[in-house]
């Protein structure tokens, strides 16, 4: 039974994200925007709301004895499980498209775009994993790094937004939701920004309620095979909130749009790096800690700047990115997953 849910739940997101990947793209046209931010932003932070309400409603609201520490689990599963596996199935989606694209497996990426999420994310997510050295006590200083994050954020928000825009409307598929609009008839063109308000409000919609029932159904299937709390945490909760979402990549991909599809990845490094922190900085300060017994949960963020610096680096060295180049994310994801499983395994 629940693997069928697993699968229903997957349909449903698949179907979400095809509608999604349409409508962010019309609202950012109606709106005006750059690729940057309809990818960066829009996209990035509205398929990654789902996954954040993990460690808001394990720490804020949760009264076990774990809560805490399954909700910093969370926080440090999304970057690593972006900057490893995400990048890796995207790198396959392009690899298996190269032969119906004129550049192969070369992505026709703005690496000004990439190159500025990934700073960020670096400096973000460096900040919030300093603070882990800070001791428990006082906790004002990671409140001053929660506000630091936050700006820092803000100024991402606010850079993306005010670059140019660069797409035409002869450049993007019908909206789907276009015949609901009754002016459809006379302007089948250009729908109105309500309706395309409607399609992203109904894709987020079928996105949170698959990633809800996929959630689910995998937290079942690790309790029946006995799976480890901290192991859910930290590998496969990120894997069930995140990566289904992460299909609007694939989809951009496949529409030979990867600036978008590398953004929507990229754009939610930096989401994840500097506002689900802010909530464990301010609402489990103590539990924001490098100790014994949180070593391999902060070893992933590691990790995440590992892979990140291998796929990215040699992208900002040559001036393009390829495929291929992605691939390692897979390798540094397999690297971790081993470390956890010795480190739950090991004999206390």
């Amino acid at each position: 039974m629940e693997l069928l849910v697993l699968a229903l739940s997957f349909v449903i997101i698949l179907l979400g994200a095809e509608l999604f990947t349409n409508g962010i793209e019309w609202f950012g046209r109606k709106l005006e925007l750059a690729e940057g931010a309809v990818g960066s932003v829009l996209a990035a932070v509205g398929t990654a709301l789902p996954e954040t309400m993990i460690p808001i409603i394990a720490i804020g609201f949760a009264t076990g004895e774990a809560s805490d520490a399954i909700g910093v689990g969370a926080i440090l599963g999304a970057p690593f499980m972006l900057a490893t596996l995400a990048m890796f199935v995207t790198g396959v989606a392009v690899l298996v498209q190269a032969r119906r694209r004129p550049e192969g497996d070369v992505m026709p990426v703005d690496t000004d775009v990439l190159g500025i999420d990934m700073r960020t994310f670096a400096i973000a997510y460096a900040i919030a994993i300093g603070a882990a050295f800070l001791p428990s006590e006082p906790t004002w200083p990671k409140l001053v790094a929660a506000a630091i994050l936050l700006l820092i954020y803000a100024r991402y928000v606010k850079r993306h937004f005010e670059a140019d825009p660069d797409v035409d409307v002869e450049e993007l598929a019908p909206l789907r939701f276009r015949r609901l609009d009754p002016a459809h008839r006379w302007d089948p063109n250009v729908p109105r920004l309500r309706v395309v308000n409607l399609q992203v409000l109904a894709a987020l919609g079928f996105i949170i309620v698959g990633a809800i029932a996929f959630v689910g159904s995998v937290e079942q299937i690790a309790q029946a095979i006995g799976v480890d709390e901290v192991l859910l945490a930290l590998v496969i909760a990120p894997i069930a909130t995140e990566l289904p979402e992460k299909f609007n990549s694939i989809i951009w991909v496949r529409q030979g749009k990867d600036t978008l599809a590398m953004g929507n990845i990229t754009g939610a490094m930096v989401f994840q790096a500097s506002i689900p922190t802010v909530v464990a900085l301010v609402l489990a300060p103590t539990s924001w800690v490098i100790a014994p017994g949180s070593y391999v949960a902060f070893a992933s963020a590691g990790i995440a700047f590992l892979s990140s610096a291998a796929i990215f680096i040699p992208m900002i060295r040559t001036g393009r990115l390829r495929g291929r180049g992605l691939l390692v994310g897979g390798v540094f994801y397999l690297a971790y997953l081993a470390l956890v499983i010795v480190a739950i395994l090991r004999p206390s």
